[in-house]
């Protein structure tokens, strides 16, 4: 299941002068340049690049081209010494995240090293001049520092970015909730005019029954093909297809009204989707909520739209997240069991997902198509976005090692996971409420807490490691 891939705007600062008296240096930088986009493309990234900007109204043109093609950031690349004043007023002026690379061409500049590379590796000091001007403006940055053959300076930079690319998604997401929330829920209900305010989220509620006449318009060849799909993805073999039937058709309604709505994240009721069959809604779409993750679309359980919106910005900037829940403590193991009663996120599958039929006493609806696994083992982050006193909103994160699967065959309907914390368990736990973390989190696959505290600063938010 695809998505857009972040996409970085690449903006090499230049001086004028050595345009004049060193002409020839042009060439090694520019093919330098190409190198640096090659690393930044090999890395996941769709790279937008601006010629060598050397002058104030090449970096306002170059930064405008930028936003026009609605990059997530900028990464400045510092091929020489470039007067900050030159480039301050775009870069202060765009809302756009800014990353800088601090990085040359050269990695050996000892004592035995030719005079005639200075020319090629001296866009340290425009780095600090740069860095000190945008500081003492109060507009913040990220810099990643390091030689440019460095993996390690192109993981961390993918991180740097990744992150802002996820900020972004965040902050300006229209979210959707589909009834009521489960009542009686306190932690993540946050009054709707606090999330557009605080975070720039929007909120939009509708009834289960209005999704009928996106419903109708699900055509039986759009059916069978989504069937299809599913079977190719997924282990449909013991689903039985008027189950499945159901649950696509009101999966595409959803899917269409998601779509049309442009909305970045959604939530659900499972509980409110019963007695709906005359208007064509026969089940509660646990499989399009696993399906949407995959897709972008952020999921939060029982109403909960805040943290659909972080699954949703997470999912998009790194892949591999998806909306879980705390269910059991192990305290012999140390370790946490996570679940929820039917949504997890494909991608973050250690095999190949089932779907199966779900008789939930729960939902009112006839058995409910519903897709389980157990995410795949190593390292992980676990976050949580925790409201707190007088409005104000955290990221909690921490270092996790996700374990492997059960063995137990009465297992496999179930989705499933256990991570172990990297510090003793009844200390998180004890941390984690301290915190204000709420009983709905997202699991990122692959990622650290640094690179969510990279995110919680590009997008505003408090940060604290648990």
């Amino acid at each position: 299941m695809s998505q857009r891939k972040p996409r970085v705007g690449l903006l090499p600062l230049y001086l004028k002068l050595y345009d004049e008296i060193r002409p020839q240096w042009r060439g090694p930088l520019g093919t330098f340049t190409d190198q640096v986009a090659g690393k930044l493309a090999a890395a996941g990234f769709e790279v937008v690049r601006a010629d060598f900007c050397r002058i104030a109204p090449e970096f306002d043109a170059a930064v405008a081209a930028f936003e026009k093609a609605s990059v997530d950031a900028i990464a400045t690349l510092h091929l020489a010494y470039s007067p900050s004043l030159e480039a301050v007023g775009a870069l202060a002026g765009t809302k756009l995240p800014i990353l800088i690379l601090d990085t040359t061409m050269d990695r050996d500049f000892g004592t035995a090293v030719d005079p005639a590379r200075i020319g090629y590796n001296h866009g340290v000091h425009g780095v600090m001049d740069l860095a000190s001007v945008l500081r003492r403006r109060g507009r913040p940055f990220r810099i990643v520092a390091g030689h440019a053959d460095d993996q390690a300076l192109w993981t961390r930079a993918a991180a740097e970015l990744r992150a802002a690319s996820a900020a972004r998604r965040f902050r300006g997401m229209r979210t959707l909730r589909v009834a009521e929330a489960f009542q009686g829920m306190g932690d993540f209900s946050v009054e709707p005019g606090v999330m557009r305010a605080k975070l720039g989220i929007s909120v939009d509620q509708i009834e289960p029954r209005e999704l009928g006449a996106e419903a109708a318009r699900v055509t039986a060849d759009e059916i069978g093909a989504e069937m299809e799909l599913d079977r190719q993805r997924f282990d449909c073999a013991g689903l039985p297809a008027d189950c499945h039937e159901r649950a696509v058709r009101t999966g595409l309604a959803l899917r269409r009204r998601l779509e049309s709505g442009g909305y970045g994240g959604f939530s659900m009721h499972f509980g409110a989707f019963g007695g709906l069959e005359q208007v064509g809604i026969e089940a509660t779409p646990f499989l399009e909520a696993s399906k949407a993750m995959a897709r972008g679309v952020g999921y939060g359980g029982e109403g909960d739209v805040l943290t659909a919106a972080l699954v949703g910005a997470l999912q998009c900037g790194f892949g591999r997240t998806t909306f879980t829940e705390i269910f059991c403590p192990d305290w012999a193991g140390g370790s946490l069991f996570l679940s929820h009663m039917g949504e997890i996120n494909p991608e973050v599958a250690a095999a190949r997902p089932l779907v199966f039929a779900n008789d939930l006493p729960y939902t009112g609806t006839k058995p409910v198509a519903t897709l389980t696994c157990a995410p795949a083992p190593g390292p992980a982050v676990f976050v949580n976005l925790a409201p707190g006193p007088d409005d104000s909103f955290a990221i909690l994160a921490s270092g996790v090692k996700v374990l492997g699967d059960s063995a137990r065959p009465d297992m496999k309907k179930t989705v499933r996971g256990w991570i172990r914390p990297d510090r003793p368990l009844p200390e998180f736990l004890e941390a984690y409420s301290r915190a204000g973390g709420t009983h709905h989190s997202a699991l990122v696959l692959g990622q650290t807490p640094e690179t969510l505290a990279a995110f919680a600063a590009h997008a505003g938010l408090g940060f604290e490691r648990i």
